[in-house]
């Protein structure tokens, strides 16, 4: 059952070993988007609180989050993925193991540009009135952080993480199509695309790259639409 066409009984046909697409491609998204999420937390949660600690803060503490963070923005994401995940090639970390490493690799090299907008609304959300009325009322910094500041920049939070989701799918995919994310046999749609890299399989085997291909852009452009959806919701803005 090697290489066959969608039949009847394998809606999407069969790859080199005879395993159904379809089940793959399912198999493969529960993958893809528990990366996604997964990645998208750790990033925001470690983006949000390094913005925070730099806003309200200041000092010496501003300076060297803000400085990390313009180096690491520096550097171009996908090359610095690359570097990373060619280590755990080289370091020959299990199959089973790379999926977690590459949800904080994922997480490592989104963080600062979550950290820089989050700080820059902390910075303009201090100067308003509301805030003013908090210091001159003596209310602690904690009561000022977390019943004032931290639910003003919740909404963008959400866009964020909603819109984070869509790239961290897309990054996993490249790593995995080049294979340096996650590796065989777990399925992602990225090393799915991957299998069929030849040219007989583009030509002759369309059902080995079109299910996952289409399903990574279904995916990434139903998130896109769903965070602008929310932006407009919660940001008043923005709403049209």
């Amino acid at each position: 059952m090697m290489n066959k066409p969608p039949n009847i009984h394998h809606w999407l046909g069969t790859d080199k070993l005879g395993r159904d697409v379809l089940t793959r491609v399912m198999q493969a998204g529960q993958i893809s988007l528990t990366v996604g999420l997964a990645s998208m937390v750790l990033s925001v949660v470690l983006g949000a609180t390094l913005g925070v600690i730099s806003a309200y803060f200041r000092g010496i503490a501003d300076q060297i989050i803000m400085r990390v963070a313009d180096l690491l923005l520096t550097i171009p994401s996908l090359p610095l993925l690359f570097i990373m995940g060619a280590l755990l090639s080289d370091w020959k970390v299990p199959p089973d193991q790379r999926m977690y490493i590459v949800m904080l690799m994922l997480s490592l090299v989104n963080w600062p540009g979550i950290a820089r907008m989050v700080r820059g609304q902390m910075l303009s959300l201090r100067e308003r009135e509301f805030m003013q009325a908090a210091t001159v009322l003596g209310l602690s910094n904690r009561r000022k952080l977390f019943k004032h500041l931290l639910p003003n920049i919740l909404p963008l939070l959400i866009v964020i993480a909603t819109l984070n989701i869509g790239g961290a799918i897309l990054s996993e995919s490249v790593l995995s199509f080049f294979g340096l994310g996650v590796l065989p046999t777990t399925p992602t749609w990225g090393n799915m695309i991957d299998a069929a890299n030849n040219v007989l399989d583009f030509q002759q085997r369309p059902w080995l790259w079109i299910p996952p291909g289409l399903s990574i852009f279904a995916t990434v452009i139903a998130i896109n639409i769903f965070g602008d959806g929310l932006r407009d919701v919660l940001d008043p803005k923005h709403r049209r």
